[in-house]
Formats: C-alpha cells, structure tokens, sequence
C-alpha cells in the first residue's frame, strides 16, 4: 500500500498499535464508543475478527438495533446469547461469537436469578416492571454494563468487544448505572416502600396520615392504578435494589481496571472529532483506560502530487481550447456513429474522373502508390488533417479529462479539510495515539471487508508509506 491510498499521520503524532493490544493477553475488555453514525459497530466487528483469527476466544457484544453487526458475519440473528460465527479461519486456535443486547431479558434473568419464583413471577408480571424494563431511561445503558459483567465473571472470554449504544451526549452508559441506581436507592422509591416495611393496614395509616399530601399529588400526576403497581412492584423489589447498586459499582471499577481498553470512534468531521475530544476527556475524568482514537472512513488519493490548485487549472485550460460547438466531421455526428450505415447523401461515392481519384486508379481498380499522395501527406504517412487530430484531443475526451481533474480537486479539497481537522485533534490531545482507517469502496456487509478493515485498523506506523 502506498501513502497515496491510505494518507499518514504526522510524525509528532502516536500511533495506536492495534495488533500489540488485542495480542496482549492481559486486555480483557475493548468499548468502542463514540457519537452515533462513525462506524463504531463496524469497527466492534472488525477488531472481533481479527482477535480471533489471531488466536483468541472473542465475543462481541453489540447494542445496535440495526443489525449490521449479525448480517455482516452472515448470522441470521443476534440475540442475547453468544451465537458462534461461522466462516473465520480458526487455525489460530481462535473463535469468535456475537450477541446483541435484550434489554428487557437481561432485566428478567437479573430478576430469575435474584429472587424465588413467586416472587419473580410477581415482579416480571408487574405492569410498572414491564415499562422500566422496556423503555426506562438508562435502561439501556445500564443491562450493557450488566451483560459486560455477567460475561466477564464467567470468564469463559479472552477477550469482549463492547460496541456502546448510539449516544450524542458522551458517556450515557457511563452514567446510566449510577443513575438507576441512584434512582432505586432515592427518597421517591423510599417513600413507596414505607406501607410495605411498615407492613398491612398499619402502613396504609401511616402513608395516609403522616404523607396524605404527598401521595394524593402523586396520584393525580400517575395515577391510582399506576401508582398501586409501582406500590407493589417496590414491595416485591425490596431485597434486589442493594444489588442493582452493588453490581454497577463493580461494572464501574471493572472498566477502570488495566485489563480494559477504550477506543474513542470518530470520522474525520469537525463535529464528529469535537464530540471524540468530549468523550477523550470525560474517560480521563472518570480514570478509565484510553487506547486510542480510530479515525474511520479517511479519504485517499492515487495521485497525491497533483494538488487541487494544478488540476483546476489544467482543467480550466483544457475548457477554454475546446471549440463552441463540435465540428461536423465529430465522431458523436450521427453519420459517424459506431455500427451506422455511410448515408449516401451525406458521403457521396468518389468521382473516378476527378484528378484527385485518377492518381490512385489502376487497370484493375484502386491501387495505393508507393510513397503515398506526396501533396496530400506528411512525411509521417499522415493527412494534415489527420496529424492535427492526433495533436490536440477531441471535444468528448478533453470534456472528460476536465471533468476528472476537477473531481480530482474536490477530492483533494476534502483531504485537506480531512487532515486540518485532525491535526487540530492532536493538537488538543497530543497524547492520544491515533489509528486511520482508509474508507472503503463500499459499505462493509460480510467477513472479508471486516478483514479489510482490520487491516487497515491493523497498520503501523510507517507501513503505509512502503
């Protein structure tokens, strides 16, 4: 690969060694995150193939609901069990499976697997249950960090790859947990619990006595029915909450720990890499691990050494030798179209009297002389005419060559902004080692353009240039 086709970064910048992170067996946990849109489940599946190809037992764990990630490895669905995929080479002594977060079944297997069956029965058939487990806010983000940590107790993983959910405003499954739990451990959830810890009539009279005011409100803003089964749903949850609190602690110091790494995902956008610098500086923040950044879908060119500039110009001096209008012998004239008969109106038989039809005539019909019409030739053998037009390019191919030179200056136009945009990033965060990944042709919809961009996630600095 030449430094034409997959530009480089400046020599003052790190460069993230991807192949030295997934090979080393103390990384456990990689999280791809960044805003939505930049390629971050892409890059999740990418990273996932060439860990196992490398030689490593690997599960990706996706939050997208779009799917890419299950049609990419030709799964036919992802669910919330690590589904095996087919198709990698596996004489590494690798393997690589994939699954995609249920929130909703994660809640209930937390709920299964934390309270007897009457008691789950209860809950799972809780109406209040089924709306948080479904569509809470933080929900979401937080049965990520239960699934990441359900997986790596098991241990059965060298290495999980993280792909977070779509987030505009930087670390929400960071947040989420803290946020739940602080919301089942908060006074509202307290104030609920007091008829049950008080327990039968006796709680209902105090609730009615000491806090009358406060729950007729709440029953005029949820309503009676509703605020009845979050009642009970309380009731029934009371000895799970120090859990949820407890579990997301240990999910928080988990992603903390060396053995896990963060890759902040971007495109080469302002407003994609403004976000990546946010996310870069909250997870220093939050002391939690930074690889790198991966800087996705990075334009190149073939022919670097023409700058937008050069080509405009030629472009533009080709446009102004083109005639007004094409000449009437032009090969696009419809006597001249390819495969059409000569018309006879158009192109009248040639005289056999005239003189210049004599000088080739023969006994036996036409003959070419020796040296060719000396008065109507070039010494190359060629008409005037015909050297002329082999000279200067026709109107059709000078319109083309124009057209490409000026694509070609877009292209370089977008490169420059590209590489302005970034060199403004490592500016900022001159410590954040960066990996480009050179855009592809085409979108990425099974294993081998994972494997391609795994290898171009993959290059060291350097290699882009030999």
């Amino acid at each position: 690969m030449t430094s034409d086709d997959h530009p480089t970064l400046d020599a003052s910048a790190p460069w993230l060694e991807v192949d030295a992170l997934l090979d080393d067996v103390r990384t456990r946990i990689v999280v791809c995150c960044g805003s939505g849109g930049v390629g971050k489940t892409t890059t999740a599946a990418a990273l996932g193939v060439r860990a196992a190809e490398r030689g490593r037992k690997v599960v990706v764990l996706t939050i997208d609901p779009a799917r890419r990630l299950a049609q990419s490895m030709g799964i036919s669905e992802l669910d919330n069990v690590p589904r095996q995929v087919k198709g990698v080479d596996e004489s590494a002594g690798g393997e690589l499976h994939a699954m995609m977060l249920d929130m909703k079944r994660t809640f209930d297997e937390i709920v299964e697997g934390h309270a007897d069956a009457e008691r789950a029965r209860a809950i799972l058939e809780n109406p209040f249950y089924q709306s948080l487990s479904a569509g809470f806010a933080g929900t979401q983000e937080y049965m990520a960090m239960e699934k990441l940590g359900q997986l790596r107790a098991g241990d059965e993983w060298d290495l999980i790859v993280v792909d977070t959910p779509p987030s505009r405003s930087a670390l929400d499954f960071l947040d989420a947990p803290k946020r739940l739990g602080s919301f089942l451990d908060g006074k509202f959830i307290r104030v609920l619990m007091a008829p049950a810890k008080v327990g039968g009539r006796a709680g209902m009279k105090f609730l009615n006595v000491g806090m009358s005011m406060m729950t007729g409100t709440l029953s005029k803003l949820m309503g009676g029915q509703l605020l009845r089964d979050v009642q009970t749903f309380v009731a029934a949850m009371d000895t799970m909450f120090g859990g949820f609190r407890t579990r997301a602690d240990a999910t928080y110091r988990l992603l903390q720990a060396p053995g896990t790494a963060f890759l902040v995902v971007a495109a080469p956008e302002r407003d994609a890499l403004r976000e990546a610098a946010y996310f870069v500086e909250r997870l220093a923040a939050e002391q939690m691990p930074l690889a790198g950044l991966v800087l996705n879908r990075v334009h190149g060119s073939g022919a670097a050494q023409l700058s937008a500039e050069r080509a405009l110009a030629a472009a533009e001096a080709l446009t102004e030798e083109l005639p007004d209008s094409a000449p009437d012998d032009a090969p696009n004239s419809p006597s001249h179209e390819a495969g059409s008969a000569p018309d006879p109106a158009c192109d009248p038989a040639p005289d056999p009297t005239s003189v210049e039809n004599t000088e080739n005539l023969g006994p036996d019909g036409i003959m070419d002389l020796p040296g060719g019409k000396t008065a109507s030739r070039n010494p190359g053998g060629h008409s005037p005419a015909a050297a002329a037009h082999a000279a200067s390019p026709s109107a059709p191919a000078a319109q083309l060559a124009a057209g490409l030179l000026r694509l070609h200056a877009e292209r370089m136009q977008v490169l420059a902004r590209e590489r302005r945009t970034r060199d403004r990033f490592t500016a900022l965060h001159p410590e954040v080692p960066v990996a480009e990944v050179a855009a592809l042709p085409g979108d990425v919809h099974d294993l081998a353009g994972l494997r391609a961009i795994g290898d171009r996630l993959a290059l060291r600095q350097g290699e882009a240039d030999n």
